[in-house]
């Protein structure tokens, strides 16, 4: 059976995460071999995000094609009060997404477009 994505459990401590503070957390996910023109993304659970205001503190996480070590989430506390990791716990979920590989030219000017450097809320949309 195939799956989506992979729960990350933490690794075999407890972590305590201040108000507004992040913790690096293990997560004990042996090392895996994602394939060339894919990488893995780091999202939050969404439970432990609404429930306990816990998040990857980088919103996502980017996992290269080549790395090789220990799975590592930054878990911020978005809350006001201090909550506890314990081992086994599923922190965040990682999916194996495939990116399209593109090659930038530097040049002295770019095409005119409608919405131009406009920036945000330039579109109109609020």
């Amino acid at each position: 059976m195939q799956q989506a994505m992979i729960y990350m459990p933490t690794l075999l401590r407890r972590a305590v995460i201040e108000p507004h503070e992040t913790a690096k957390i293990g997560t004990g996910l042996l090392p895996i071999e994602i394939p060339d023109g894919y990488f893995g993304a780091v999202f939050a659970r969404s439970g432990l995000a609404a429930k306990q205001a816990l998040r990857p503190a980088n919103c996502v996480g980017v996992c290269d094609s080549d790395y090789r070590g220990e799975y590592i989430v930054a878990l911020h506390n978005d809350g006001t009060q201090a909550r506890t990791i314990n081992p086994g716990d599923r922190i965040a979920q990682l999916v194996v997404m495939p990116y399209l590989a593109v090659e930038f030219n530097e040049v002295s000017e770019l095409s005119d477009t409608k919405r131009g450097a406009g920036g945000f809320g330039s579109t109109g949309a609020n």
